[in-house]
């Protein structure tokens, strides 16, 4: 079998990740394709739950990460489905030249930061494109446990909407396609759809940028807690200015002290936290490298953060940093190494 196990040539930890097989490669939509990957020798996978993603290593130290969109109750196989973006860091292309039959490939455990909420009464999912990797996941484990949802998902046309069979299965009760042809106008009312919360209802996003926006837009009214989402890349930044102690505006620079030896590091304005306490010494483990997965979360004991993450909560916020785009607001953090 050819082999895509690689990451920069290094050995990748055995514990932490998984050497799977290409059982099936299929057309799923315009520009759409899913992976099958099992297990070489046929045995159960590790338990994924639904909202959960893999990293995927590809050639050339390249890692991106997929959302899994089977049914979470099937351990003989997980499946990602990938958008080949011409527009893209690369990734996706790499992989739908790549990855075939029987190609074996390192995956990382699974790792879930856009988990349903046990205390849902009701969900409504709401997919763009793409985004219905992750919800379909949801809608599979939310109608085996009899629990009442909604999924709405967009697309510009019929032929760029993947697993219709699969979805229509659920029943035309609960899942619903909207076709915008390429005019958001003339596509799902968001607005409508959300503007009214009903006690015990949850809201899970996940699409391209404009629609995470009209999305966040539309449900901004929502009570905490109620509202979940998970972006597939970083939007682009919002101006962040960075303080000094004495509060005046500074270059960006800032310390970051490691409470188990005191050591002290200066992370510079075009440097991460990562990249700083690498170059003396400290590996911090990264995937995305863009605030998207929860990969290099540190708690933090001191100091203002400048969170620049879209994984954690507002709650997680006040204990973690993603230290591969958090930065302070003053002079100095304190991390928990």
């Amino acid at each position: 079998m050819d082999t895509l196990a690689t990451e920069g040539g290094a050995a990748v930890e055995e514990s932490r990740t998984l050497s799977l097989m290409v059982r099936q490669v299929r057309f799923e939509a315009l520009g759409i394709n899913s992976y099958e990957l099992v297990r070489p020798d046929g045995g159960e996978l590790p338990a994924a739950s639904a909202g959960s993603h893999l990293d995927v290593h590809l050639p050339g130290g390249v890692i991106r990460q997929y959302s899994l969109c089977n049914d979470p109750a099937d351990r003989g196989r997980y499946l990602i489905a990938v958008l080949k973006e011409t527009a893209g860091r690369g990734g996706s292309r790499l992989l739908h030249d790549l990855l075939q039959v029987p190609n074996l490939v390192t995956v990382s455990l699974p790792r879930n930061n856009f988990a349903l909420s046990a205390e849902a009464r009701h969900s409504v999912l709401v997919a763009g494109g793409i985004g219905i990797t992750p919800l379909k996941a949801m809608a599979h484990e939310l109608a085996s446990s009899g629990r009442s949802f909604e999924l709405h998902y967009c697309t510009r046309t019929p032929q760029h909407a993947a697993f219709g069979d699969e979805l229509a299965a659920f029943g035309a009760a609960r899942v619903r396609l909207h076709h915008d042809g390429g005019d958001p106008a003339r596509g799902l009312d968001l607005a409508g759809l959300l503007r009214d919360h009903a006690p015990g209802t949850h809201l899970y996003y996940c699409g391209p940028g404009g629609f995470m926006s009209a999305c966040a837009a539309a449900s901004a009214h929502w009570p905490a807690g109620s509202v979940h989402s998970e972006h597939f890349k970083a939007p682009a930044p919002l101006p962040s200015a960075t303080t000094d102690e004495a509060g005046a505006a500074g270059d960006g620079t800032f310390i970051v002290e490691l409470a188990s030896s005191g050591l002290q590091v200066e992370v510079a304005p075009e440097r991460s936290i990562v990249e700083a306490l690498a170059d003396a010494g400290v590996e911090i483990e990264t995937s995305c490298v863009s605030g998207l997965c929860g990969t290099c979360k540190v708690r933090y004991l001191a100091g203002t953060v400048d969170h620049r993450d879209y994984v954690l909560s507002g709650e997680e916020q006040s204990e973690y940093l993603t230290a591969c785009v958090s930065r302070a607001v003053r002079g100095r953090l304190v991390l928990d190494l």
